[in-house]
């Protein structure tokens, strides 16, 4: 073998080497736009956390707000509301975690890991059905809670699934009071 037929195997892997090298470039150059227009636009990205005041929400009512395209139910419980979610043996639900953003995954779902504040009068949930995805009525329902006329799941007055095709309770957001009458969402 001579000098030159390794000099020539040396150009060509080079030219392969090359031509694979900008192919890739020029793919990546391609598909970026393609991926990058699966991003959030600047609008959904800005409504990724919203405050509501919540200073005129009366004992026993509740208030429903739009975040992320969804329905939120902010509900103030009376104590009525707050001692028969306390009651409930969590051995009883169907779904015996909190779902809850704000605490551990696997935590239990007791009344205390679902309530938004300290003496459980605030609650805070996603108003959207786990079964389907329908938005049940507020007040109603076998347990005092919310009542999903879709397909008839029941939840309670913490938001806990407790008859009906509705695999989980309904889900907890991220959630926090960022002074005594506003609560962040998100």
């Amino acid at each position: 073998m001579s000098n030159a037929e390794d000099h020539a195997g040396t150009r060509r892997d080079f030219l392969y080497y090359a031509t694979a090298g900008t192919g890739a470039v020029a793919v990546g150059a391609a598909v970026w736009p393609l991926v990058n227009q699966m991003n959030p636009s600047a609008d959904v990205l800005a409504l990724s956390s919203i405050r509501v005041d919540v200073s005129g929400i009366a004992e026993g009512t509740q208030l429903t707000v739009k975040w992320l395209g969804k329905p939120v139910f902010i509900r103030l419980r009376t104590e009525k509301e707050i001692e028969e979610a306390r009651a409930v043996n969590v051995s009883d639900l169907p779904d015996q975690n909190a779902e809850n953003a704000n605490i551990a995954a696997n935590a239990p779902a007791t009344d205390e890991n679902r309530a938004l504040d300290e003496t459980g009068e605030w609650l805070v949930m996603m108003g959207v059905c786990t079964h389907l995805g329908c938005v049940p009525l507020g007040n109603a329902g076998d347990f005092d809670g919310w009542f999903c006329p879709c397909h008839g799941s029941h939840y309670d007055t913490a938001g806990r699934i407790r008859k009906g095709p509705a695999p989980r309770n309904l889900p907890v957001p991220v959630a926090e009071f960022v002074d005594a009458s506003t609560i962040k969402l998100g």
